[in-house]
């Protein structure tokens, strides 16, 4: 078996993983979901506040939750999320960027109405190639006991 609640430390960190964003991957995610001018378009882009092509959020928090998915959950308790508490975006995401997710356990307990899980609120942090913050995230992860 894999993670489960008892394992989940709190004030512990776990790397789970990188990515390295392409421009046609960036592209490719903005023509289906985030069709922003400096999401599509490098000229476009280049005239935009960000000065060139960036990735959208939505797509950095995509990356993260793949590489969260494949790295953290597989094969673990897991009975997802009741949600997000916070996204923030610190720093634009370009092509050619590879962004480390590390993940940290914050708080957890037992849930009072169903003592076979428990609830660990989480700091996803993508950190890019420079050691900068590129984007946070605040979540909540619902767990199995490994007894139960």
């Amino acid at each position: 078996m894999g993670l489960s609640f008892e394992d989940l430390e709190v004030g512990s960190r776990r790397d789970a993983g990188a990515h390295t964003f392409s421009v046609d991957e960036i592209l490719e995610f903005a023509e289906r979901f985030d069709p922003q001018p400096f999401h599509l378009d490098e000229a476009a882009a280049k005239a935009s506040p960000f000065g060139g092509l960036i990735a959208s959020g939505w797509h950095t928090c995509s990356v993260l939750m793949g590489l969260c998915g494949r790295n953290m959950l597989s094969g673990s308790t897991s009975m997802g999320s009741p949600g997000i508490d916070e996204i923030r975006w610190t720093k634009p995401v370009r092509p050619g960027d590879t962004l480390h997710l590390f993940i940290s356990v914050l708080e957890k307990r037992i849930s009072a109405s169903r003592p076979d899980r428990g609830i660990v609120s989480l700091l996803w942090e993508g950190i890019n190639q420079a050691g900068e913050t590129a984007v946070t995230v605040r979540s909540k992860v619902i767990f199995g006991l490994r007894g139960a």
